[in-house]
């Protein structure tokens, strides 16, 4: 499989995503996340090259729905969302590309 752009990996598959920076991350953007909360403990956020904290309201909104979201450069994502989905861990990724 190849694909060029950012990625959401969630439960039901692997989505294209129109996000190219973290500054464009809302919660609609994130809305096939939420959609999936049920199946959702944690979500990974692949930042691309930037070091970004997610705005508190957007924080506040994933935990409402009882999400953990986690924020990191997208290589280090990549890894750690491999790691915990080889544990058999209810997680998610939203990865920005890196060009």
């Amino acid at each position: 499989m190849s694909h060029r752009g950012s990625l959401l990996c969630l439960p039901d598959g692997i989505w294209a995503w129109e996000i190219t920076a973290a500054g464009m991350i809302d919660s609609a953007s994130l809305a096939r996340v939420a959609a999936q909360a049920d199946r959702i403990d944690t979500l990974i956020i692949g930042t691309g090259g930037d070091v970004w904290i997610a705005p508190p309201s957007l924080r506040a909104g994933l935990r409402e729905q009882k999400i953990v979201l986690d924020t990191m450069q997208t290589g280090p994502a990549i890894r750690t969302y491999n790691v915990m989905l080889g544990e058999g861990r209810r997680v998610a990724a939203a990865l920005i590309a890196v060009p």
